[in-house]
């Protein structure tokens, strides 16, 4: 497995769906997830330090895992079938474990929330991720680092519908 840290959200330039990616720690290889609107504002909402008045649905969810003295010990994205990503929540009560099937945005929306590790099986990122350059032109970058600092949740407010699942759309 790879350890991997969430490098951002941006949108799919053809579809305007949102994108939460995910780098591994040398920053030569990138993974691009597809997610929903919702999950992005939800993950954007961690990335930019804003706390909601209320809690939302991961907060809540966080809030009721630390209340009842569950941790969430990593998350691990692990298959990857159909143009679709699969994830699993490492929780420990005590000395026991389990583990629960989430979808890889809300699992990274919650990690994020709880400062906990997201793993990607080794034969995911050989699938889907994408090489970075690192020899791009350092005004491109901080392009595209203003890009990710300057997005907000409005951008996301023009929903352009879809099935709830989250494809890869790796073509």
């Amino acid at each position: 497995m790879i350890e991997m840290n969430v490098a951002g959200i941006a949108l799919d330039a053809t579809t305007r769906v949102p994108i939460v990616l995910l780098k591994d720690s040398t920053e030569r290889r990138a993974l691009p997830i597809w997610i929903g609107q919702n999950e992005a504002r939800a993950i954007l909402s961690v990335l930019e330090n804003q706390s909601p008045p209320r809690p939302m649905t991961h907060d809540l969810l966080g809030n009721c895992l630390t209340t009842l003295g569950v941790s969430l010990e990593r998350v691990i994205i692990h298959s990857l079938e159909d143009n679709t990503f699969y994830a699993v929540l490492t929780l420990k009560q005590g000395e026991t474990t389990h583990r629960v099937d989430a979808r890889p945005s809300d699992a990274i929306a919650l990690a994020l929330r709880l400062n906990t590790p997201i793993w990607v099986m080794e034969e995911v990122v050989a699938d889907a991720s994408i090489p970075v350059d690192q020899e791009a032109d350092e005004e491109e970058r901080a392009a595209f680092r203003s890009f990710l600092n300057n997005i907000r949740p409005e951008d996301f407010a023009q929903s352009s519908g879809g099935s709830g699942g989250e494809p890869s759309s790796l073509g």
